[in-house]
């Protein structure tokens, strides 16, 4: 390639990067500025509480995913908080399977050998996506917990009953936190019992500072006692545990940057080497030894990742 292609294409990629950052940083000040969550949109497009309560349930894999010995992947699903059509969903991985066997051919050559490559690559970044998605969501809900505890304290202390503070913070507060208030709230309307209601709200969200938030009101709901204090005392511990959590990353990103600049190295090597010169690679790429040192590279690499990742995340 040429130099006056190599520009072109740094200043390609660099123009793309920054449409990218523009618009996150838009679509978060608009998540940040949302006051109507999707609960509150589906209430007023279903007329049925009932159907309202179902629809978010099924667009959150609640209903329709449910498969017996896969409890976790089930879990990850619903805690990602995605809409998850079967339709979409179904023929997206084929798509992405399909592309994967076409990349992996050209390294392996087609055959058995590329379609297993394939699939496995397929579900272990599906896998990956998931969980992604759901540390975004599960840290999106970590920061706005002690504010729906403040708005739930207030509407104890007010006098409304349980539900109805659940159903306050469910109007009161943007997603992802306002449409799991909204649900348990809901599921407390239709008869579910508070602590089942409670419960369920921490399975569907995962995040470890809920649990004491639903251990409180479970003792309160069982024994009684001054449910706003004790909430107010957990809003004051909730967030000293943020705070430490974020000390905690900021000691910890020249880690982590260094661990995703180690892994990525690699693959821009062999990008860069590729582009400069297209033929440096050719004379191995058909040697039998090829595929055992990929499969090696590729094993070296996952272990190294699983290492760092343990150096630079600690349990608070």
């Amino acid at each position: 390639m040429s130099e006056l292609g190599i520009i072109s294409l740094l200043v390609f990629v660099s123009a793309l990067l920054g449409v990218q950052a523009a618009y996150w940083l838009i679509s978060r000040a608009r998540r940040t500025h949302a006051s109507v969550n999707r609960r509150l949109a589906s209430s007023a497009r279903l007329a049925d509480p009932s159907e309202t309560l179902n629809a978010l349930r099924r667009e959150r894999g609640l209903l329709a995913f449910h498969i017996p010995g896969l409890g976790h992947l089930h879990a990850l699903m619903a805690q990602s908080g995605m809409k998850l059509d079967p339709n979409v969903l179904l023929p997206v991985l084929f798509c992405g399977a399909a592309l994967l066997y076409f990349v992996s051919g050209l390294f392996i050559g087609y055959g058995a050998t590329a379609v297993l490559a394939a699939m496995a690559s397929t579900l272990a970044l599906t896998y990956l996506f998931f969980r992604a998605a759901r540390q975004r969501r599960i840290a999106r809900f970590a920061e706005q917990l002690p504010d729906a505890i403040d708005v739930l304290v207030r509407g104890v202390r007010a006098g409304y009953p349980l539900p109805v503070a659940l159903g306050l913070v469910a109007r009161e507060m943007p997603d992802p936190i306002g449409i799991e208030f909204g649900l348990t709230a809901e599921e407390i309307a239709f008869g579910q019992s508070t602590k089942t209601a409670i419960e369920n709200m921490y399975r569907r969200v995962g995040q470890e500072d809920l649990q004491f938030v639903v251990v409180a009101i479970n003792v309160q709901v069982q024994t009684g006692g001054n449910l706003a204090e004790i909430l107010s005392r957990l809003a004051r511990l909730v967030r000293q545990r943020s705070k430490l959590h974020l000390k905690v990353r900021a000691l910890s990103a020249e880690g982590r940057i260094a661990a995703k600049f180690l892994s990525l190295m690699p693959f821009l090597l062999f990008g860069v080497v590729s582009v400069v010169s297209p033929a440096y690679f050719a004379e191995v790429r058909g040697h039998p030894l090829i595929g055992p040192a990929l499969i090696y590279a590729a094993l070296s690499l996952l272990v190294g990742n699983l290492m760092m990742y343990r150096m630079v995340n600690f349990k608070i």
